[in-house]
């Protein structure tokens, strides 16, 4: 599709974030953009059910996010583990920021 392979080739951070904008996240993303995706439109419970059966150490990362927004720092640790990744101390959105950065630069790899 060349649309797909149009925004595999030119995305950024910031078109990332820009995409926020948008009712749906932008086409292909891996499951665990998916997921940061939908967490910072505001659906968590959404975001959850797209990392809770992958595998990758991406959408554990994610998952360890998610609980953190949540609150449940136990589990984020378990997640975090999983993802073989230290747990992150700052604030969620520079977490967040952090995470999309990374996860953007593989899915263009």
């Amino acid at each position: 599709m060349v649309v797909a392979a149009r925004w595999r080739n030119v995305v950024t951070p910031a078109a990332f974030k820009r995409s926020l904008s948008q009712s749906a996240p932008p086409k292909p993303l891996a499951p665990a953009l998916q997921a940061l995706w939908w967490v910072k439109k505001g659906d968590w419970h959404r975001a959850h059910r797209i990392v809770m059966d992958e595998t990758s150490p991406e959408a554990a990362w994610v998952h360890a996010h998610l609980h953190r927004v949540e609150g449940d720092e136990a589990n984020a640790r378990y997640w975090y583990r999983q993802a073989r990744r230290r747990p992150a101390r700052g604030a969620l959105d520079a977490e967040w920021q952090a995470i999309a950065a990374s996860l953007v630069a593989g899915q263009r790899r």
